[in-house]
């Protein structure tokens, strides 16, 4: 009788959050039953209230400007409510198409021997200069494999200031992506994002031009069971360990 009694006041505690059966809060728009691969992206998305390309691009794990250059958008890449975004199937379509235009360029092009070669505009991790976004302990850090660590975790208080990690534009300010809580993404450049997600309280808003070590946030635990930021740097839209960036402490 006893041994019942345990069983059933384990299962009980375990669907009240605390057993480890509970999904792990922090998935962060990550399939929790693979590895590694992020949510599978849908051949039609339709744009809702508060989406921008740069949170749509994330919630995939997508490169922003491939998603603009599928569905023919332009910078500043404006996108609204009901417009419909092509991913996989309309990606071919569009292969197809700038194949033939590169190569008709080339042929009316070959002739020009003396035009001068165009500057490289691409932007490299040189031109930025990293800070840590908040203080305190790490206390999660980034797996290439594990779902849900795509990013670090910085334990502290409610309140705590949150900073830019490095100077740039807010491509997204809101709560519309899942397990991130109030989240920040500011571009810094063509090739680096980052991200910054269970905010307690908003200081900036979209599109407006941060410098780092700006306050950008309050830290709290929106989407999460405890006080932390976690913090997130991608480069053509694949995460990648913060720490490899961030000033030895």
């Amino acid at each position: 009788m006893r041994i019942f009694i345990v069983l059933l006041l384990t299962v009980f505690l375990t669907a009240c959050g605390g057993g480890h059966a509970v999904a792990p809060v922090g998935s962060f728009g990550y399939n929790t039953k693979s590895k590694s691969s992020p949510s599978k992206a849908p051949s039609v998305y339709k744009v809702k209230k508060g989406d921008t390309l740069y949170s749509i691009s994330w919630r995939y794990g997508l490169d922003y400007k491939k998603l603009a250059t599928v569905n023919n958008i332009r910078a500043p890449y404006k996108i609204y409510v009901g417009q419909k975004l092509y991913f996989k199937s309309a990606s071919k379509k569009t292969t197809k198409l700038t194949t033939t235009k590169t190569t008709t360029t080339k042929k009316n092009t070959t002739k020009k021997t003396n035009s001068k070669p165009k500057a490289n505009t691409q932007y490299s991790n040189r031109s930025l200069k990293w800070r840590w976004p908040t203080k305190g302990e790490v206390i999660s850090t980034y797996s290439k494999t594990a779902a849900g660590r795509k990013g670090i975790n910085i334990a502290g208080r409610a309140g705590q200031i949150v900073v830019a990690a490095a100077a740039g534009k807010v491509v997204y300010s809101g709560n519309g992506l899942a397990r991130y809580g109030n989240l920040l993404i500011i571009k810094h450049n063509d090739v680096y994002l980052s991200a910054y997600a269970h905010n307690q309280k908003l200081l900036v808003k979209e599109g407006q031009l941060i410098k780092s070590g700006q306050k950008i946030a309050t830290m709290g635990r929106s989407g999460t069971q405890r006080d932390q930021l976690h913090f997130e740097i991608r480069r053509n839209g694949k995460p990648l360990d913060p720490m490899r960036f961030l000033p030895k402490k």
